[in-house]
């Protein structure tokens, strides 16, 4: 499947985008290993999510939906799960794999992870080696690559892991295989992560603490209990539109119950800090997550130094900023973010191949881009099968002076469901087509 769109437009109107994925997946995990029953709304019906879905059912959990957003799941609390009789297919979900390494490090039973040809190529050794470190047994192909082959009945033990990069997932897996360790489970960040896990397993009542130097630590022997979880609308799918309104003259968009979070707001202070106009209505908190409904109007952009410290915390943003930073007047710089280089493509050589395509002056470094704001064109772009690369460029045409074509958007549907639908509803002049029209 291809996107077509035509040049210019502006962003008008309301939208509510999808549930936010990282949640969605935590939702689904946490809920299978409860005791009792986990009502769940506004989850993300993306082939991410539903992947996780699919994977508990094969664990042996009965899931009910989803069904517009409603998911129900009948917990069978942390020793319940049964072996799959197959390998469990992640697709192209790495959070889901990462975090499933984790948790089924805890059971006494083998499980086999695999996903599609992306999926494959990603690094695990990441969270393999701190499982190692806490007593797991998983087997990788080489470097440290997918299948992971994952040895039950193994006795894991809590350790204190100092992780070498900020990464929500490594965490997460961590802390997810300490609910199976004797002992304390703690980590550190060299930087803030996305607190999701955390959040909820204080949701399902497990005992989680975060002292004054930043050690988060998981007390052994917590029993979760089913609760309501309401999932807010993903920041991530949100960015897009925050840039697009922010970059189209005319445009004035309210994106409703979005997940403000402050561990993922990044995007929202570096969009800020380029001279962008958005207003946060009607902060509130649901299910332990801070919300709120976000107004962006069109605003003449400037080229910025990124700061470092701000990376963490908009790392999957980086493609919907780097269209930003094409449109600011100026230079963008971004450092300090090799974490592009493993996502589900190497997102700093793939949105430098499409802004060159664009006739956007850029820079690749091996941390991050530095891009030169100035007029887009037009042309075929290439999105690696990634999702976010399918999207960043749609909203690009809002600033081009001609067609775009863009390749491979089948991923889009991994974390963004209609999101062409969406697009169009609120003023991108967007087709979508088979590749062989």
């Amino acid at each position: 499947m291809e996107f077509r769109l035509s040049p210019g437009g502006a962003v008008t109107g309301e939208l509510r985008v999808p549930g936010d994925k990282s949640i969605s997946h935590r939702a689904v995990m946490l809920g299978a290993i409860a005791e009792g029953t986990t009502h769940v709304s506004g989850f993300l019906q993306g082939e991410d999510a539903l992947a996780t879905v699919a994977a508990f059912r094969a664990l042996g959990v009965d899931i009910e939906g989803p069904r517009g957003g409603a998911l129900t799941v009948h917990g069978v609390g942390l020793h319940g799960l049964r072996a799959a009789q197959d390998a469990l297919d992640m697709g192209n979900a790495g959070t889901s794999m990462r975090l499933l390494a984790g948790l089924l490090s805890g059971q006494a039973f083998d499980s086999v992870l695999v996903g599609d040809a992306s999926l494959m190529r990603r690094p695990m050794a990441r969270v393999t080696v701190p499982l190692a470190q806490m007593g797991a047994q998983i087997e990788t192909a080489e470097e440290g690559r997918p299948p992971l082959t994952i040895r039950g009945a193994r006795a894991l033990h809590g350790i204190h892991y100092d992780l070498p990069m900020a990464s929500a997932q490594v965490k997460s897996a961590v802390l997810l295989a300490g609910l199976y360790a004797q002992g304390v489970t703690s980590v550190t960040e060299p930087a803030p992560t996305r607190d999701h896990t955390e959040r909820m397993l204080r949701a399902f009542g497990a005992a989680v603490s975060r002292d004054e130097s930043g050690v988060i630590a998981l007390q052994p022997g917590s029993t979760l209990h089913g609760c309501s979880i309401d999932v807010p609308a993903d920041i991530s799918s949100a960015a897009f539109f925050l840039v697009a309104a922010s970059i189209a003259p005319g445009s004035e968009l309210l994106l409703t119950h979005v997940g403000v979070n402050p561990t993922r707001t990044g995007v929202l202070d570096i969009l800020r800090l380029m001279g962008a106009d958005i207003t946060l209505h009607n902060p509130r908190e649901v299910g332990g997550e801070p919300v709120a409904d976000l107004l962006v109007r069109h605003a003449e952009l400037r080229g910025i130094d990124i700061p470092e410290a701000l990376v963490p915390l908009a790392i999957d943003e980086f493609p919907a900023l780097f269209i930003a930073a094409a449109c600011a007047q100026g230079r963008t710089v971004l450092r300090g973010a090799r974490e592009l280089r493993v996502k589900e493509s190497d997102r700093i050589a793939s949105m430098a191949e499409g802004l060159t395509t664009l006739g956007i002056d850029n820079t690749v470094l091996e941390d991050g881009l530095i891009i030169e704001g100035g007029e887009m064109g037009g042309g075929t772009m290439r999105t690696f099968h990634d999702h976010r690369i399918a999207m960043a460029f749609s909203i690009a045409a809002l600033r081009a002076s001609s067609e775009l074509r863009i390749l491979d958007c089948d991923h889009v549907a991994t974390s963004f469901p209609q999101f062409d639908a969406m697009a169009r509803g609120v003023g991108l002049q967007i087709s979508t087509r088979e590749a062989h029209e």
